[in-house]
């Protein structure tokens, strides 16, 4: 078990909005997967809130197949707001309904973190660098 790994029984949803362009819908398979790697969490689900799937029913589903008997639901998003704070605790409260043996919780967005001060300073350096090619 790496240091940073959940207990076993434990599942992971990652929740986005969601989107009409398959591109940004494929963005969240892909922070699951580097999710999944770099914590040893095994049981990670990518889930749309809305426009796409898998659902967070269907995320939540696929969390109790692999053996969760706990969901953590995370959205993926910047700020508290309604998507993260009332659309989907509500979302995630249904998908629980289907699977009463089976505890959930939800998770506060990414809010304000040191980090993504240095990730807006990369975006704006590698911005810089293409006015210079």
């Amino acid at each position: 078990m790496q240091a940073h790994s959940l207990p076993s029984e434990t599942g992971v949803i990652l929740v986005d909005h969601g989107s009409k362009n398959p591109a940004a819908n494929d963005m969240l398979f892909r922070v699951a997967q580097a999710y999944r790697e770099s914590t040893g969490t095994a049981i990670v689900e990518p889930a749309h809130m809305e426009l796409a799937e898998p659902t967070i029913e269907q995320a939540f589903a696929r969390c109790v197949e692999q053996g969760a008997r706990l969901v953590i639901v995370h959205p993926y998003f910047l700020s508290p707001g309604r998507h993260s704070t009332t659309d989907i605790p509500q979302l995630a409260a249904q998908a629980a309904a289907n699977h009463p043996d089976i505890a959930h919780r939800v998770t506060e967005p990414l809010g304000l973190d040191p980090r993504m001060t240095a990730v807006i300073q990369r975006r704006v350096k590698e911005t810089l660098d293409t006015l210079d090619a």
